[in-house]
């Protein structure tokens, strides 16, 4: 049986019914067309999926919808403003940081998050910060200069 939510994404709310099975990355990439968030594992290992739910960072993936009501939702899509990128999405590009791409929306969510609550990271931290975001396609450390780039 479906239940209808209210959904606050990208600072927009979305009335949606779905399944109480339902994960958050289903209903983002399915029913609200928000395909940035990537399923990658299915199982919470890879970090492909991350968003910001209420400030921190989730994988989408292991998190149901119907948990998200009442909360504030951040995906890829909603860190840019006004046509221009974030500045993190400009510095992953200019460090070289992105490869395949598949990982990235994952990645700069976690370094978001990261950066919010400490706008001067040391290395360390954005170390830690990515930790459960795999790539495979990099050594990470242009993706941890990107990130260290944009502090501040």
């Amino acid at each position: 049986m479906k239940r209808i939510l209210r959904l606050m994404v990208n600072g927009r709310e979305y009335e949606v019914a779905v399944s109480p099975h339902r994960t958050l990355l289903k209903v983002l990439r399915e029913e609200l067309g928000l395909i940035g968030a990537k399923e990658g594992c299915d199982l919470g290992s890879c970090g492909a999926c991350t968003v910001i739910i209420d400030g921190k960072p989730v994988l989408s993936c292991l998190t149901l919808a119907c948990s998200c009501e009442g909360k504030e939702i951040l995906t890829i899509e909603g860190i840019s403003s006004e046509g221009k990128l974030h500045p993190l999405q400009d510095n992953f590009m200019k460090y070289g940081a992105v490869q395949c791409g598949y990982c990235t929306p994952g990645m700069i969510m976690s370094a978001k998050s990261l950066l919010d609550e400490n706008p001067n990271p040391s290395e360390l931290d954005a170390r830690r910060a990515i930790s459960g975001n795999l790539c495979r396609c990099t050594g990470y450390v242009k993706i941890v200069e990107a990130i260290l780039a944009t502090k501040g």
